[in-house]
């Protein structure tokens, strides 16, 4: 995209051609963040749920003033020749978004208007025809590009109940993921909402394995030996030259973990620095409420032997108890103690926190790499620990804790 930015600044400047943008992120905030360090200031469609149907990218289509597609593939180099100074004619084509005004002029409607209305009444359309499962996926589709957070829930009820008529719809296998991981990135984001949106892009993966964007979105979380590039490594040079330009750069709803940015890498590694169990006797008083909740996800749910996975944690005050992190102390260490024959990059993780604040109740992430012996199979349990300061309420009783439990590694028949 920086390239056709480039080329084509001074034909928009001249007013010979608009830009239009479509991303596939699913973080518009990163798209933002990428257009300002790039000078991007075309207008750019987030698509999170691949309502284009694209199976690569980059796509660059030309389409004249009439809506008319004249090509899939323009050059950078030939596109003044070729479509700029080219004057199409109509071909007879009306925009199907056109309307009446009652002054019989014409105008066009907002596209979320159209779709949205158009979705709801087919589904309230129940005495001339029945309800069709793409009919229910078209509404879902409109609430999660412009229903905002508030109408994810309701999005990830239609998915499934398309899902429930229509097993083999490989596009709401895909789009139930991106709702699921748009609520665990929100306010309203409930436990295993990030283990649900990987085991639905995996199955809408093994349906249609030849579909780019849903393998890229698994690559993107999973371990290094299967990423063909870094998805974020940009994201610092482009705050720091923003910041040099004398600008503000734009805030990042979630911060890139370290899967995001890793590299990819040909053999597994293992960190060579020596580490010690800060808690080797188990002698810490146990979080026996809990005060605080660990979530794990795996990535790839499932692992074939000689394998790897990316284990993702997100720690958070439990939901149900008036639990606040205790930013005052230490930061929150969390141990890994992998079998005999395992492999992980980094066995002793501290996790800071994020908030200036004496106590908060933000959620704290962390995600490590770990290797399937060849001979494994089953359901493995690795062991591992977290100590932290926590609080009972603002001002209620502060303790330093830790908690035990098992990460799941289900290995591939």
């Amino acid at each position: 995209m920086p390239v056709w930015h480039k080329k084509t600044q001074e034909w928009v400047k001249s007013g010979q051609l608009i830009v239009i943008g479509i991303t596939q992120e699913q973080h518009p905030d990163r798209c933002r963040l990428f257009a300002q360090w790039q000078g991007l200031d075309w207008p750019i469609l987030w698509d999170p749920i691949n309502v284009l149907e694209s199976t690569a990218v980059p796509i660059v289509t030309a389409i004249d003033e009439h809506g008319i597609v004249r090509s899939t593939k323009p050059r950078p180099e030939t596109l003044e020749a070729e479509f700029l100074n080219i004057s199409f004619s109509d071909d007879g084509v009306a925009s199907p978004l056109a309307t009446a005004d009652p002054d019989g002029q014409t105008s066009r409607r907002p596209l979320r208007v159209e779709l949205l209305d158009a979705a709801t009444a087919e589904l309230e359309d129940t005495a001339e025809r029945q309800i069709t499962a793409r009919s229910v996926r078209d509404l879902a589709d409109a609430m999660i590009l412009w229903g905002e957070t508030a109408q994810v829930n309701a999005a990830i009820k239609l998915y499934e109940n398309v899902l429930q008529q229509q097993a083999d719809d490989t596009a709401a296998w895909f789009r139930l993921g991106v709702a699921f991981r748009l609520r665990y990135d929100s306010a309203l984001r409930q436990p295993d909402d990030f283990a649900n949106a990987v085991k639905h892009w995996e199955q809408a993966l093994k349906l249609n394995p030849n579909q780019y964007i849903w393998r890229r979105r698994i690559q993107q979380y999973g371990p290094r030996l299967e990423k063909p590039y870094s998805f974020y490594d940009w994201v610092q040079q482009a705050r720091d030259e923003i910041v040099a330009r004398g600008e503000t750069p734009q805030p990042l709803v979630v911060e890139p973990q370290a899967a995001e940015l890793a590299q990819p890498a040909r053999a597994f590694g293992v960190d060579s620095a020596p580490a010690v169990s800060p808690d080797p006797e188990g002698q810490i008083q146990r979080d026996a409420k809990p005060l605080i909740v660990a979530e794990i996800t795996r990535v790839p749910s499932t692992v074939r032997p000689g394998g790897s996975a990316q284990v993702h944690i997100a720690f958070s005050p439990n939901a149900a108890l008036p639990a606040q992190w205790n930013n005052e102390s230490e930061p929150l260490q969390v141990w890994i103690e992998p079998p005999a024959g395992w492999q992980i990059n980094q066995r002793l993780h501290h996790v800071a926190p994020t908030s200036n604040l004496a106590t908060s109740r933000e959620v704290r992430r962390l995600d490590f790499e770990i290797q399937v012996p060849s001979d494994a199979t089953g359901t493995v349990k690795i062991p591992a620990y977290a100590l932290y300061y926590v609080c009972e309420d603002t001002d209620g009783t502060c303790q330093y804790l830790r908690q035990d439990w098992e990460i799941e590694i289900v290995i591939l028949d």
